[in-house]
């Protein structure tokens, strides 16, 4: 049965300010745009559905965690992100209640930011060990890159002073080489969460399926995982089966050494691996993005523990690296690697340009993820190896200030995320929300990488804005592209699933303050709309 959808719809091909007036939709898919009485014309049977606002392409997020986000975001787990609580005060004042009200259970908070939440503490093991007690009690901060714990949670996850690093992770010790209560990026950091993420397996079923129809009401309709537990592939199989699943997932397996790919499965256009997930370095706000310029010496890094003048280091070697990625990249998956730092960022071309010259690879689509302190000049070279970035705009909605005055200067931090030098470049660049550290804003995102203002208003001293068509492609098209559905989903196009959404302005000529605000009216997916 065919459906003709009509309104003021904004398809975003064959040009971006292309306006159509109808759709016609049959089995999930484009068959045609038009007028409305020549689709209804052409389609004399079809129901006919008048759709009230803009119509625009389904949006996607090419970068984000869905399933550490549902648990996370969950019940499971106190929310002390800095869009939830703006203050110290807030954040100790929520970790005491959550202790008292533990009845003896462990204690998972999540959203710890001494840049934003100024004036917490140094979150080291003795003042948690105060706050909570005999009480497992973990923090994780707001980046995810690292986790601070009481001995109570030491003991509950069976780690002690022989527990070894992980490679490319550590855990923090005192001179005696006692643990000192913090868990350096994701093998540490999953560690210390085990307890959590065992508790919440007998919830997932119904906290994944929630948050995926969050991100459908968001506008979303198709969501990478980049740290995705293939654990979760039968829950994934349950919801279709039901016909519950509202989004598209896409999900990247974590690397490890000597890890071996997995075998390509189906080319199911509702679920399937994309690629390969790796890491350089770590986040700007724990002191471990690999850098040839300084932190500044203030006193917001002082309380970050960082020494005068400190300069962090890399993850991995590029040797390291290399044998890491090499074998997924032979096995034919895509990589997307994590790196903020320049020189970061310059290893990681290394590593791609070994592999993409001896696998005699073309259309391998490699990812750099996040971008924080790339180089105009980087961006051409990425390119040149047909490399593709996506840039985590919202930190300058965030942190903007704090990457400027406190942590690198104009020069560095101003230039944060240079989403115009990306385009610049010849880049297909998309944006994203990195799962529950920022709330899923695409809309904003969109108006940020336009202005680089922060919600404050602050504007960003460096760095190049885009402009709109350039920035509704990097949640649409151009992450279609990136994430290898361009056949699929990103445009409204014969052929192409019928994912859509509905907004209360025209996303093609509203300013970019007005952008930021768009209201998502209805989510469709493959024609239906999602409850």
């Amino acid at each position: 049965m065919t459906t003709v959808f009509t309104g003021r719809i904004r398809p975003l091909a064959p040009a971006f300010d292309t306006e159509v007036e109808a759709v016609a939709v049959a089995d999930g898919r484009v068959v045609a745009l038009g007028s409305t009485a020549e689709l209804t014309a052409q389609h004399p049977d079809a129901d006919t559905v008048a759709l009230d606002g803009w119509v625009m392409p389904g949006l996607i997020e090419p970068h984000g965690h869905p399933g550490y986000s549902s648990i996370l975001l969950s019940h499971l787990v106190v929310d002390i992100r800095p869009v939830t609580l703006s203050d110290a005060a807030g954040v100790l004042s929520a970790l005491k209640e959550a202790v008292a009200t533990a009845d003896g259970k462990a204690v998972f908070a999540n959203g710890w930011d001494a840049l934003l939440q100024r004036g917490l503490p140094e979150p080291r093991r003795a003042f948690l060990d105060d706050l909570a007690g005999d009480i497992p009690l973990v923090v994780i901060h707001n980046s995810g890159h690292s986790a601070y714990f009481n001995t109570a949670a030491e003991k509950a996850a069976g780690l002690d002073r022989n527990t070894p690093d992980p490679a490319g992770s550590r855990f923090g010790r005192e001179a005696d080489g006692e643990l000192s209560g913090v868990a350096f990026e994701e093998a540490a950091v999953g560690q210390i969460i085990a307890p959590l993420l065992a508790t919440a397996k007998a919830h997932l079923p119904e906290i994944f399926a929630g948050h995926l129809r969050d991100l459908s009401l968001r506008g979303i309709t198709t969501v990478s995982d980049l740290t995705w537990n293939p654990e979760m592939n039968p829950l994934v199989a349950a919801l279709q089966e039901k016909n519950l699943l509202p989004v598209r997932l896409r999900t990247y397996e974590m690397s490890r050494p000597g890890g071996l790919p997995a075998e390509r499965g189906s080319e199911d256009p509702m679920f399937r691996q994309a690629g390969v997930k790796t890491w350089s370095d770590g986040s700007p706000w724990v002191g471990n993005i690999a850098t040839s310029f300084p932190y500044l010496d203030t006193e917001a890094t002082r309380g970050l523990g960082l020494e005068p003048h400190h300069i962090g280091q890399a993850n991995y070697t590029a040797d390291e690296l290399l044998s890491i990625a090499e074998p997924y990249a032979a096995g034919g998956w895509q990589l997307a690697c994590h790196v903020h730092g320049d020189l970061a960022v310059e290893a990681t071309l290394d590593v791609y340009e070994q592999i993409i010259t001896k696998h005699s690879l073309t259309d391998h689509r490699f990812r750099l993820e996040h971008c924080g302190a790339m180089t105009p000049a980087q961006f051409t070279r990425a390119a040149a190896l047909g490399v593709t970035v996506s840039l985590f705009v919202d930190h300058i909605t965030y942190w903007g200030e704090v990457l400027v005055d406190d942590l690198f200067g104009a020069e560095h931090g101003g230039a944060w995320a240079d989403a115009g030098a990306a385009f610049a470049a010849g880049h297909r660049a998309t944006f994203h929300n990195d799962g529950w550290v920022t709330p899923n804003e695409p809309f904003r995102n969109m108006a940020v990488a336009e202005t680089r203002t922060t919600r404050s208003g602050f504007r960003m001293p460096g760095g190049t804005p885009v402009t709109r068509a350039q920035a509704v492609a990097a949640q649409t098209t151009n992450a279609a592209w990136q994430l290898f559905s361009e056949r699929e989903v990103g445009c409204l196009a014969p052929g192409l699933f019928a994912d859509f959404i509905v907004v209360d302005r025209d996303p093609v000529t509203v300013t970019a303050e007005e952008l930021a605000e768009t209201r998502v009216q209805a989510t469709y997916l493959g024609g239906t709309r999602m409850p």
